[in-house]
């Protein structure tokens, strides 16, 4: 009883303790027996969740019926478990998708005999009339049998993912770590592997997992050196990496303008990276938009082209599901079907007697497939059983159109790998759990968890922060300038700013005074905020600020001879965007206070200091121009002029008086009385 009872909440992976829903051997243990009427009261507590409607009541699934489930859950990968319905990979049977799948792939076999027949005659239904013709089938009948095989059921949600879908209520999961990660694709069984690093564009590089390359046994990235080795295999096997940058409409409104911003982002990046990074050519970096479809057919293209594995990598929220749902090569297996039968028709196979074409008849039946008898399923009942200490759970079957993996802004959505392979054995990408991400939503009230995240672009509005003020975003975030210049604030975040006293914003900042600014930052957390540290100004943006000054058409005007300095640097807050700060001094200034300083390397910069929960979540990089390149169009202080006449049937009207006048002249006693 008592091994059963520590079974709810974990099981024994090798030396480690790893939750539930991540356990393939109970997902894969069919002698085990659930007791049907056992109800936990702990268990029962935990679905008292404020967002749903009524209280959901769970019904545990009988061993007959846990054997007739999907092995895992294809929205969150987690192993089916009738242990915890908190957990993820739970499924109740009192679902209508649940009873359908049950009685559709259930154990009989008759209906796995029939997936095949299916699938095939789904192909030659998409086929044309004449290529049917020609190889003398009948084109209504394998139509009516694809449109069958076309509203196949497919397969169900856990009832976590199901609950995130129509509820938007569920918990995140325990998020994996970087060795976890490495040990999962060391399980690969691709010889050829490629690993997408996802990066988010909304605080970009703060989702860069530097410790990435030395972790996993990844090819160097190419430098500049054209004669160095550019592939490394590793125990018979080769990855590489290949950046991927998400989301890029949150920072510019056309696809032009991210283009242009190319350059900037590999700098940034090669800047994240280090010193190690400074002779690399990072020419494996894209910048794409699942929601707007910007380069998200160039990367399905490589994925299909490269084949082998496929690795989505990255941190929490970053965008990986989604970009799984854009960039996976799906429908390709039906194309490569009808261009097989067009083979055929060519070769004319279907014409010729059964004995005279012996070797290409068995060339065909050597294709893999599944034989469905009584050993086999017993070979099957035995892959089932203990899976052994494998992170990587075992691959699916192939299908056109697969579930893909569950999009949520919930943290930690996939619990666990999901493999969907894809061209017939071709390859198979798959969706690894995030990384970490920070905890900043820990410092958020729940009804505003949800407000962390940037879901469209941010049309910011300016703030000036003078000198003795401070500028608090939502209320988690204080930011106060330690020189004696103005500073200019953009906030591409979705928060609300406020500009006020520093004394005030001290106050509400540590929660020791109430005010009217609104905070979404959870009550008790003001003496958590600490100093997370000081930036300064340091990038040099006058000539991208000076308008007409430097413009070309205008003054053309050289930054050198101008007597003040534009500086900027971006403040970046983890998982929800960046603030552009904007300063401008005069160069006399700097130089008066330059030739005073201890250091002769210290230049006089302006300078902020930022305040956040235990002094974290925060970064800095080099000014993107976000205001500049996406902000507000200014308005001409010209009056708009006069528009112009229009001259619609003006032609017609002078046509007319000319003839009038014609006749007035060729016969003057028109005008007499």
């Amino acid at each position: 009883m008592a091994s059963a009872h520590c079974l709810l909440y974990s099981c024994k992976f090798g030396r480690n303790t790893v939750p539930l829903f991540l356990c393939p051997v109970l997902a894969a243990y069919s002698s085990w027996t659930p007791r049907p009427r056992r109800r936990v009261p702990s268990i029962q507590k935990r679905h008292q969740h404020v967002e749903t409607a009524a209280a959901t009541t769970h019904d545990l699934p009988t061993p007959q019926q846990l054997l007739d489930l999907p092995r895992s859950c294809p929205g969150c990968g987690a192993f089916t478990q009738a242990v915890s319905p908190d957990q993820p990979g739970f499924y109740s049977t009192n679902r209508k998708s649940v009873k359908a799948f049950i009685a559709r792939h259930g154990q009989n076999l008759e209906y796995r005999k029939s997936d095949e027949s299916e699938a095939f005659d789904r192909i030659v239904g998409n086929a044309d009339t004449a290529l049917l013709s020609q190889l003398g089938l009948d084109s209504a009948k394998f139509e009516k049998n694809a449109h069958h095989a076309s509203t196949a059921i497919p397969t169900p949600l856990c009832n976590r993912c199901h609950d995130l879908t129509h509820h938007h209520a569920g918990v995140s999961v325990i998020h994996p770590t970087i060795k976890d990660i490495s040990d999962i694709i060391a399980e690969t069984p691709h010889k050829y592997n490629h690993i997408y690093h996802v990066l988010d564009a909304a605080d970009f590089p703060l989702s860069l997992i530097p410790s990435l390359q030395r972790h996993i046994s990844l090819s160097p990235l190419r430098s500049q050196n054209r004669r160095a080795k550019t592939s490394h295999f590793q125990f018979g096997r080769r990855a590489e990496l290949s950046f991927i940058i998400t989301r890029s409409d949150l920072l510019a409104p056309k696809k032009e303008q991210v283009d242009k911003l190319m350059p900037y982002l590999v700098q940034v990046l090669r800047d994240a990276l280090g010193k190690s990074a400074e002779n690399l050519r990072l020419g494996n970096v894209r910048c794409v938009s699942a929601k707007r479809g910007w380069w998200t057919k160039q990367v399905k293209e490589d994925i299909w082209n490269r084949g082998g594995g496929g690795w989505m990598v990255g941190k929490v929220n970053v965008g990986k599901s989604n970009l799984f749902e854009n960039i996976f090569p799906k429908g390709r297996n039906e194309e490569d079907g009808v261009q097989a039968l067009r083979d055929v028709a060519e070769r004319g196979l279907f014409n010729q007697p059964a004995r005279e074409v012996p070797e290409q008849r068995h060339g065909l039946e050597q294709e893999p497939r599944i034989e469905y008898d009584n050993e086999a399923h017993e070979e099957e009942e035995t892959d089932m059983s203990p899976l052994g200490d494998s992170p990587l759970p075992p691959a699916p079957l192939e299908t056109a159109f697969p579930v893909l993996p569950l999009v949520s802004s919930l943290p930690g959505t996939t619990a666990a790998p999901i493999r969907i392979p894809f061209g017939d054995g071709k390859g198979e990408l798959i969706d690894l759990p995030g990384l970490s991400r920070g905890d900043l939503e820990a410092f958020v009230k729940d009804e505003h968890k949800l407000d962390l995240v940037m879901r469209h672009r941010i049309k910011p509005e300016q703030f000036t922060i003078k000198p003795g003020q401070s500028l608090l975003v939502g209320g988690l975030i204080r930011i106060t300038p330690l020189t004696e210049v103005p500073v200019l604030a953009y906030p591409f975040v979705p928060l609300k700013c406020h500009v006020t006293s520093t004394e005030k914003a001290t106050s509400i900042h540590t929660q020791k005074a109430e005010s009217g600014v609104a905070t979404i930052a959870k009550p008790g957390v003001g003496n958590r905020m600490d100093p997370a540290g000081t930036f300064s100004l340091k990038w040099d943006v006058t000539k991208q600020r000076s308008g007409p000054l430097t413009n070309k058409a205008a003054a053309g005007l050289r930054p050198e001879v101008l007597p003040f300095v534009v500086l900027s640097v971006d403040i970046l807050i983890e998982g929800c965007g960046w603030v552009e700060l904007v300063a401008q001094v005069r160069k006399k200034d700097m130089e008066a206070v330059g030739a005073t300083a201890e250091f002769f390397d210290s230049k006089p910069y302006p300078r902020v200091e930022i305040v956040s929960p235990d002094g974290r979540h925060i970064g800095v990089r080099r000014p993107m121009g976000g205001w500049m390149l996406s902000g507000p169009k200014s308005v001409s202080r010209r009056p708009p002029a006069r528009p112009r006449r229009s001259m619609k049937g003006v032609k017609k009207k002078h046509e007319a008086s000319e003839k009038r006048r014609v006749t007035i002249i060729c016969n003057p006693r028109i005008l007499m009385p």
